[in-house]
């Protein structure tokens, strides 16, 4: 099996060439961003382009950036070439592009490649779906490295979505994030958001219900960024064989 890399010569880029190597597969190889200063690695071939990459590939792996990924779905379901999506930070314009090539391909979409943290998602919809939006208060707390430039994070976003799949009701509706100043009592039935930015934290999220009598906090922390690339490289393997459509970490795992 081949597998390309866009962004291949970036810190998550080179992870995923060594997970590629190291899991037995071929690494057709990848593309980087000109300008960026970032090299391909070394023994690895360079693409000029996503197009060029697809073509000598049956799976590609995209961590890139949110701002070019309705072109690169665009690209990926005109070459027929499966793909594995971690870019967060979409735009609703981004999402419907994704769903648009997952028509055409496969496609594996998900905030967060970790074994862990897809089981937290499992249990965020579950939890949402048992205790009552009215006695308990959802939050989502999550810190990471002071690098990071979007927040909530995608992984934080993708949690609120899962308690909010959980009570049968969109997050767009009852998402509060970024509270400051006045902002009078809490909601009801709202799903809160926290973002912590300092240090080099890998990623750190909680999942906190709140009752009158009663806490439940669920809270994962990741110390490598290599669990990603591992996980990312599964998912690779795994859509390869797929029809269309849009599938998530879960459906990788089997716990969907």
């Amino acid at each position: 099996m081949r597998i390309g890399v866009v962004g291949i010569g970036g810190r998550m880029g080179r992870l995923l060439a060594e997970e590629v190597v190291a899991g037995g597969f071929t690494l057709s190889g990848g593309t980087e961003r000109a300008g960026s200063g970032q090299a391909v690695p070394d023994g690895a071939t360079a693409y000029p382009d996503v197009p060029a990459l697809a073509a000598a590939s049956d799976v590609v792996v995209d961590f890139t950036h949110a701002d070019v990924v309705a072109g690169h779905a665009a690209l990926l379901a005109a070459a027929n070439t499966a793909w594995v999506l971690g870019t967060t930070g979409l735009s609703a314009a981004d999402d419907a592009a994704v769903q648009r090539a997952a028509q055409s391909i496969a496609v594996v979409q998900s905030p967060n490649f970790g074994p862990g943290i897809t089981l937290l998602l499992a249990l965020a919809e579950r939890l949402g779906a048992a205790l009552p939006a009215t006695e308990y208060d959802a939050e989502i707390i999550e810190m990471h490295h002071r690098q990071k430039v979007d927040a909530p994070s995608g992984t934080a976003v993708g949690l609120g979505r899962a308690v909010a799949q959980g009570r049968g009701v969109r997050l767009e509706d009852v998402m509060d994030s970024g509270r400051d100043g006045h902002t009078g009592p809490r909601l009801p039935g709202a799903i809160g958001f926290a973002a912590l930015r300092g240090g080099q934290v890998v990623g750190e999220h909680t999942v906190l219900f709140a009752a009158g009598s009663e806490h439940i906090a669920l809270t994962h922390r990741a110390f490598d960024r290599r669990m990603f690339a591992t996980g990312a490289v599964r998912a690779a393997a795994w859509a390869a064989s797929k029809p269309p459509g849009l599938y998530t970490m879960a459906d990788v795992m089997g716990v969907s």
